[in-house]
């Protein structure tokens, strides 16, 4: 998931993959592939766009990442 031996970089990214599969139903399967890439394409934007993370104080991700620009 992330580069070599960053274990704990590897948990957050598998604590994202997580929230995808339960919250926007990634686990599910595709009918194809476009399908498959679709699903985790707005699932993305969501995650990034309009989901409030209790972590950044109810603020979205980009909304975060704006700031620091």
């Amino acid at each position: 998931m992330t580069e070599e031996n960053h274990c704990y970089e590897n948990a957050m990214a598998e604590r994202v993959n997580g929230i995808l599969k339960d919250e926007f139903y990634l686990d599910q399967t595709f009918t194809d592939v476009q399908h498959a890439k679709r699903a985790t394409k707005n699932a993305i934007n969501l995650y990034n766009e309009i989901r409030l993370h209790l972590s950044l104080d109810y603020k979205t991700p980009n909304m975060i990442y704006q700031l620091s620009a």
